[in-house]
């Protein structure tokens, strides 16, 4: 058994906003990538063609000559990529995380994995944040790249840890798969604070429940907790945002406050954050129920998010009222 109160104590609580009163950040990764961009001349940018729908523009207006457009080439921008790394620069090559993980999948684990510098995948549009449907939704980008070795995988969930993250990528030591978003980005931790890979999040504590999160799924687990509170059901947020390396121990501390633990991701419920947290449980022997809430074992239907979110059963009412009825609670 974890030791749960020593654990408990390494956690950090980061001051949150309430999800609907979130200022949005317009093109968080844009800045983010022009800072770091000034501070290590051997950062480099590749994109294949997304330019303009991956918020990288700012960068290479600032820094044209480290800037490259290889076109509609994803595996070949791997390639050059991880030949780059081993030259000593450190690339950032981004575009959707579909084509990422499956147009250039061999690419990325050939050509920029098998290295030991660092090289870092920025892959936009994760999971459900297309209105198209399986072309476009990156459902199991998580589950792949967990399994690459030595693969640093990370799904930040709002605008500073986005900004943190790509600090802490392009200086991680090896191979990075880290999702990104566009355009305006809610902006939920306060104040900012240093991106440390590998952490976990206490967002929210309470003893009635426990939700556990990545990326946009804490966000939706926050909802759900602000909804249960409004009913009389405290829920713990507990967010995840390095799913590789884990941090077991946090997890199965967290987890061994309650019979049953809710995972949200914006991923199919195989092989990413639930099947992870499931691994963490089981290794520790704990009688937790995990129940996984994200993407179920099928293609996705297309269309904007929230509509998304309802048709899958991950919006706030729905997942309040599948923790409510885990709990023995009413809402």
């Amino acid at each position: 058994m974890p030791d749960i109160t020593a654990q408990e104590a390494t956690l950090r609580r980061p001051g949150v906003r309430p999800v609907a009163s979130a200022p949005l950040v317009n093109a968080p990764f844009a800045a983010a990538m022009v800072e770091v961009g000034r501070e290590r001349p051997d950062v480099v940018v590749i994109s294949a063609d997304l330019s303009k729908y991956t918020d990288v523009a700012p960068f290479a207006q600032a820094f044209p000559d480290r800037f490259f457009q290889v076109g509609m080439a994803e595996q070949n921008m791997m390639g050059i990529a991880g030949g780059l790394a081993k030259t000593g620069f450190t690339p950032v090559a981004v575009t959707y995380a579909v084509f990422a993980t499956r147009r250039a999948g061999e690419q990325v684990q050939m050509a920029l994995a098998t290295g030991s510098r660092t090289a870092v995948v920025a892959a936009f549009l994760p999971g459900l944040t297309t209105p198209f449907r399986a072309t476009h939704q990156a459902t199991d980008d998580l589950a792949i790249m967990r399994a690459v070795p030595g693969m640093t995988v990370i799904d930040p969930m709002d605008a500073t840890e986005l900004a943190g993250a790509i600090r802490a990528a392009v200086s991680a030591g090896g191979p990075v798969y880290l999702r990104a978003q566009r355009g305006d980005v809610p902006e939920l931790l306060t104040p900012p604070a240093a991106f440390e890979i590998g952490r976990c999040l206490l967002l929210r504590d309470g003893g009635d429940a426990g939700l556990i999160g990545t990326g946009l799924g804490s966000q939706w687990a926050l909802e759900a907790a602000e909804l249960l509170a409004g009913h009389g059901i405290e829920a713990a947020v507990l967010h995840v945002p390095t799913l590789k390396p884990l941090d077991s121990e946090a997890i199965a501390s967290f987890a061994a406050r309650f019979p049953a633990v809710t995972t949200v991701e914006n991923h199919s419920v195989i092989g990413a954050l639930g099947s992870a947290v499931c691994e963490a449980v089981a290794g520790t022997g704990l009688a937790c129920r995990v129940i996984r809430r994200g993407v179920p074992d099928r293609w996705a239907p297309a269309g904007p998010l929230d509509y998304l979110r309802h048709s899958l059963g991950l919006d706030a009412e729905s997942l309040a009222g599948g923790v409510a009825v885990s709990t023995g609670g009413r809402r």
